[in-house]
């Protein structure tokens, strides 16, 4: 998380949009600063 790949949200920890792209997979969805992603 500090590196900024997780966020945290009441529902869980999801991959932020840093995350997408250090590992080079396309973000899909969007919200609140695209951080609608998978959650973990």
């Amino acid at each position: 998380m500090q590196q900024g790949f997780l966020g945290r949200t009441p529902r869980g920890r999801i991959a932020t949009r840093l995350a997408y792209e250090h590992l080079g997979i396309p973000m899909s969805g969007g919200g609140p600063e695209n951080m609608t992603m998978q959650s973990f």
